[in-house]
């Protein structure tokens, strides 16, 4: 520790999906989503091109929703947003290696999954398979630049596995990115994940999508919480 990604392609986008929908997906975690305006959470749609870094290079897909930290207290709207976390529901990948490093060091849901990225094109395609059905065919139109390069500060991230809740702190710093008020489109498959993104409502336009061209991430040890 830590666990460093020197090099890395990542997409996104973020959509609004009803709270209940959303709570029930995550309901074996124990956690809460947080609630950006009544009766609405926020799902984020991933995909990421590891190209050099100490797992290795490899392909990932992650479902995520915006969660109330445990332990937050106060009436649920859009403050939740000031103090929300990360929880990470789903987390695809398609080597074998960062899918043990993942389970065993931060208890991330990683399966192995086929995941075709097509990223040198005006789309930003991804193409996700799992055992042999399709999950879904998402498109992200880049935005306009954000300038410069910075170091984020990115939503604390929690996991849940084998019964156990865990903060994983980390960091992100980027050069290249983009971002645009929708720019995504989906088209779902008739794998279980995706009749839960469809119960959540999607397809749908995402408020915004994001792309950077260069990340650079770093992964503590996870915190059982």
């Amino acid at each position: 520790m830590p666990v460093r990604v020197r090099d890395a392609e990542v997409c996104g986008a973020f959509y609004p999906v009803r709270a209940d929908a959303a709570r029930a997906v995550i309901a074996y975690s124990g956690l809460d989503v947080a609630e950006v305006l009544p009766g609405k959470a926020v799902c984020v749609l991933l995909f990421i091109d590891y190209r050099d870094g100490d797992l290795d290079a490899y392909h990932e897909f992650g479902m995520a929703f915006l969660i109330r930290p445990p332990g937050t207290t106060g009436s649920k709207g859009p403050a939740d947003l000031r103090q929300a976390g990360l929880f990470v529901h789903w987390l695809p990948v398609d080597q074998a290696f960062t899918l043990e490093a993942g389970r065993t060091l931060w208890g991330f849901p990683k399966e192995l999954a086929d995941i075709d990225l097509r990223l040198n094109s005006p789309y930003k395609r991804c193409v996700l398979r799992k055992d042999g059905r399709l999950v879904l065919d998402m498109l992200i139109k880049p935005g306009v630049p954000v300038p410069g390069g910075a170091v984020v500060a990115p939503f604390a991230a929690y996991t849940h596995r084998e019964g156990v809740t865990r903060r994983v702190p980390w960091s992100v710093r980027v050069r290249g990115a983009r971002l645009r008020a929708g720019g995504a489109l989906i088209r779902l498959g008739n794998h279980p994940i995706a009749k839960e993104l469809s119960e959540l409502g999607l397809p749908r336009r995402a408020t915004f999508t994001t792309t950077v061209s260069h990340a650079q991430l770093t992964f503590g040890e996870a915190l059982e919480t």
